[in-house]
């Protein structure tokens, strides 16, 4: 895991220091926000994707095993689990939605 992260720090310093262009102070802090927003939207959809995936896969055992110990119940608990599978999924959704808004149409870039 660590040499992930390494691998994946060291080329993105490699990707975002590529540029020879001598920035104004105010372009570079722009730069900088822009890259932190788009690290800042790749980790937060990242967790956000692996989090709703782990509860899904819970919901998904707990349905399974109430539905083996009790058959008669098998149809409410899989409509009570596609309710809480929606839920989570607009988790991630919304997750999503804030890292698009993040790298598109980012309100901090004005206050740099």
């Amino acid at each position: 895991m660590k040499k992930i992260v390494f691998l994946t720090l060291a080329l993105a310093a490699m990707a975002f220091g590529a540029d020879n262009v001598q920035p104004t102070e105010l372009e570079s802090m722009n730069v900088w926000i822009k890259a932190f927003s788009v690290l800042a939207a790749g980790l937060g959809l990242g967790v956000a994707a692996l989090g709703g995936a782990i509860g899904m896969g819970h919901t998904a055992a707990a349905t399974i095993a109430g539905t083996a110990r009790n058959p008669g119940l098998g149809g409410k608990l899989m409509t009570t689990m596609f309710i809480a599978l929606a839920m989570i999924e607009a988790q991630v959704i919304y997750a999503l939605v804030i890292a698009l808004i993040a790298l598109y149409a980012n309100p901090f870039i004005k206050f740099a």
